[in-house]
């Protein structure tokens, strides 16, 4: 039996679920997402919990059990709690700002760099080098938020660019050989 399949899911006061023809729909204080699934599997309510079930032992079957009960999982923390990544940007004179809903970075480039959110998606820059990316669809929230990293990675020489918070980045030594002389002698 899958380990993470077979955990129940529990459902908190004020969401309201429902599964039928390989569709679930939750509906939160946050909003509402649907989330598709193989209509092979049962996903059953007991009570406040959710039990995502299959009907055999088959490898197709056991490949989709935990990956159906994760996605719904996300979907009922999404509707009650929402999800947020946070990002910092390291680097001389790099900042970032609001411009109405749009988030503008100032990264290094001849140009300040406005990245609109999307549907479902919010930005947040509660310090000039910091910036939250909110939103109810963990998927999209983590696609919204590593295109606003792809803007300017960090650099593996000196780590300067956008990363996320807590986030080691490997520095390259320089040149090892940049002692000023001419060579051997």
């Amino acid at each position: 039996m899958s380990r993470i399949g077979k955990q129940p899911i529990a459902v908190p006061s004020g969401v309201t679920v429902n599964a039928q023809d390989g569709v679930f729909k939750v509906k939160g204080p946050k909003g509402e997402l649907t989330v598709p699934y193989n209509n092979e599997l049962t996903i059953r309510q007991d009570g406040d919990t959710l039990l995502v079930e299959r009907p055999s032992d088959a490898q197709k079957h056991r490949a989709l059990h935990g990956l159906t009960r994760t996605l719904v999982a996300n979907a009922v923390q999404g509707v009650s709690e929402g999800f947020t990544i946070n990002l910092e940007l390291r680097g001389v004179g790099f900042r970032a700002k609001m411009s109405g809903k749009a988030l503008e970075m100032n990264i290094g480039y001849s140009h300040p760099v406005v990245i609109e959110p999307p549907a479902g998606v919010s930005f947040a820059v509660p310090e000039p080098t910091k910036i939250d990316v909110t939103g109810i669809d963990k998927q999209l929230v983590g696609q919204v938020a590593a295109n606003v990293r792809k803007v300017r990675k960090p650099d593996a020489y000196h780590g300067k660019g956008v990363r996320f918070v807590g986030q080691q980045i490997a520095l390259k030594a320089g040149k090892a050989g940049a002692t000023g002389g001419k060579g051997k002698k």
